[in-house]
């Protein structure tokens, strides 16, 4: 079933021949429950895509169908509301509200949609994020690798259509950098999330289940990951 599809999109910046095309007529389809990698070289792009796609920045032409809604049809309002609800962003260097607890940093979605956080929702994320002994801890108590599960943690706890991470382990050593990939992992799997990650990690790449390669904005390779299939069957 297809989740989301994205077509002929472009984002062009200046004009003439300062005239930039950070994204070049791309067009792609992502079924519900795939784990995506999209890599490539520093200015091919990705992030760009990839706030396109969550609906920071809007394309200069092209259409993004998510759940068969063409999100920029919608006013600014419409689409901040649209991207609360249905939307899971997780960044490089984790974006907590400094002065908010672990707890409190991933209920805020929820909260500023006016929404009562489910509590058993929410410790059952904190225990798939091993954070339940952090609840109470502010951004500046805890290490790197807490601090992203809990941007990981926001973004799951309003379980949204699709979970979209722009190089969440760019940040974090390798120990940490292999725990979070086995979150998306659990959460792929147990939660049955669409994600979309942008990495130049190959290893993390290697775990997903398709890897979307571009370069000057264009894409250039798109297949699936037969080493994480393989992986996942074993594991059943």
């Amino acid at each position: 079933m297809e989740l989301l599809r994205v077509e002929n999109l472009s984002k062009i910046y200046g004009k003439g021949e300062n005239e930039v095309r950070a994204v070049d007529e791309v067009s792609f389809s992502v079924p519900k429950g795939q784990m995506v990698a999209i890599v490539g070289a520093s200015g091919s792009g990705k992030s760009t895509l990839l706030h396109m796609i969550g609906g920071v920045d809007r394309p200069t032409s092209g259409n993004i169908w998510l759940d068969g809604q063409d999100i920029f049809r919608q006013s600014n309002r419409e689409l901040a509301i649209f991207r609360r609800r249905q939307i899971g962003l997780i960044y490089q260097f984790y974006n907590l509200i400094p002065v908010l607890t672990a707890e409190e940093n991933i209920t805020l979605p929820l909260l500023m949609d006016g929404r009562k956080p489910d509590r058993q929702h929410l410790e059952n994320i904190l225990d798939m994020l091993g954070l339940k002994e952090r609840r109470a801890h502010l951004p500046s108590q805890m290490s790197g690798g807490q601090q992203q599960r809990v941007s990981i943690g926001r973004a799951l706890f309003t379980s949204p259509q699709v979970i979209l991470a722009d190089e969440p382990t760019g940040n974090l050593d390798s120990k940490n950098s292999a725990e979070i990939i086995e979150l998306f992992r659990r959460s792929n799997r147990e939660l049955r999330q669409t994600i979309i990650i942008i990495t130049h990690d190959e290893n993390i790449a290697s775990q997903c289940d398709r890897i979307i390669v571009l370069h000057d904005g264009r894409i250039i390779s798109d297949e699936a990951n037969s080493s994480a299939e393989e992986a996942d069957s074993n594991e059943i």
